[in-house]
């Protein structure tokens, strides 16, 4: 467990683009009827929006944050840090956040890294950015989050294909020593293997039978280079870990639940993140959700849901309590205070 807190940066708006093309999955041919429907109910997820051939993680974040700089009047130029959380790169390589770098029109002297998370990455990515703009030296900053995780997923795969949509945020941080972010951050490397994909890295590269589509049990059927997603591990490690980190974190503060307006949890689906909420005692109300139209977008999800559910909020001033959890396996929780955050309406690319 880490916990501790930043101080310098505050958070002055986040955007979010999304592809055009909507998935329903009360269409989804492999579910009856009835199984439609019974998984709506449960997950909370009827549409999905998926990108189409050759549009990429890159695009959506540039999209989100060249809408985010123009809203907020800010020259590209004047951004000196760029920080890209995604598990679904442009490339291979180069960084896609070098790559932005330069699409945006940032400067040569900014500083632009990649960081390989999912579902808990835009806490984590939050974390690394506030800490670096700490220092002073970076006086406006992006993160970007996103994901273009249906490029994973197998249409006969029908355990986790109904399950993911697509989207890219962008998030603008600038330096103030008035403000603070806290965080707890935690890790698990030994349920690595609850969602993975098994071949096209170094250790198990793209080979002859990669592409050789396996039947599992309930008809189920993936590759190997397929998203593999053990549901029920991640399910009870997510009820299990979130609660305690989000508790945790509300103890280290010294902050009541009832001093949060807003609980905003990474999207994974709506069983589980009510199964979260009321273990927590949360009210319906303070924990926004956006499963039904977009569902579980990977890091994308909580800056998403902020920008999507929450823009009532943005002339005003409100604490925001942020959990993801997931893929590594990983997770953590933010807590932090925004004025006036400016939240564009989402961008359907």
């Amino acid at each position: 467990m880490a916990t501790f807190t930043t101080v310098g940066s505050s958070i002055a708006g986040i955007s979010a683009a999304v592809p055009a093309v909507r998935i329903d999955n009360m269409e989804y041919e492999l579910l009856t009827p009835s199984e439609q429907q019974l998984f709506v109910k449960t997950t909370g997820i009827r549409y999905r929006h998926v990108a189409g051939p050759g549009q990429t993680t890159g695009d959506l974040c540039y999209a989100a944050a060249n809408q985010l700089l123009n809203k907020l009047n800010w020259r590209a130029e004047d951004v000196d840090l760029i920080i890209m959380v995604s598990q679904s790169p442009d490339y291979f390589l180069p960084a896609t956040a070098i790559i932005l770098q330069d699409r945006l029109g940032m400067k040569k002297s900014s500083v632009a890294l990649d960081i390989n998370l999912g579902c808990s990455g835009y806490v984590y990515g939050l974390s690394v950015i506030s800490a670096m703009m700490q220092t002073g030296a970076f006086k406006k900053a992006l993160l970007l989050a996103g994901d273009v995780s249906t490029a994973a997923t197998n249409k006969k795969d029908k355990s986790t294909y109904p399950l993911f949509g697509d989207a890219g945020t962008a998030t603008a941080l600038e330096y103030n020593r008035d403000y603070e972010i806290a965080f707890d951050l935690n890790s698990d490397g030994s349920g690595q293997r609850a969602i993975y994909i098994p071949h096209g890295g170094i250790r198990h590269p793209i080979d002859a039978t990669t592409f050789e589509e396996q039947t599992l049990e309930g008809g189920i059927i993936r590759h190997q280079r397929n998203l593999w997603l053990d549901g029920s591990e991640v399910f009870n490690f997510s009820v299990r870990e979130a609660p305690t980190s989000i508790q945790t974190l509300l103890n280290f503060t010294g902050t009541s639940a009832d001093e949060i307006d807003y609980l905003v949890l990474h999207q994974a689906n709506k069983l589980m993140d009510e199964t979260i909420r009321k273990k927590l005692k949360f009210p319906a109300e303070k924990v926004p959700y956006t499963l039904h139209d977009f569902g579980n977008t990977s890091s994308a999800s909580i800056p998403l849901t902020i920008a999507h559910a929450c823009r009532d909020r943005q002339a005003l001033t409100t604490k925001w309590l942020l959990s993801g959890f997931g893929v590594g396996l990983s997770w953590g929780s933010a807590q932090f205070t925004s004025h006036q955050l400016v939240l564009p309406e989402i961008l359907y690319i």
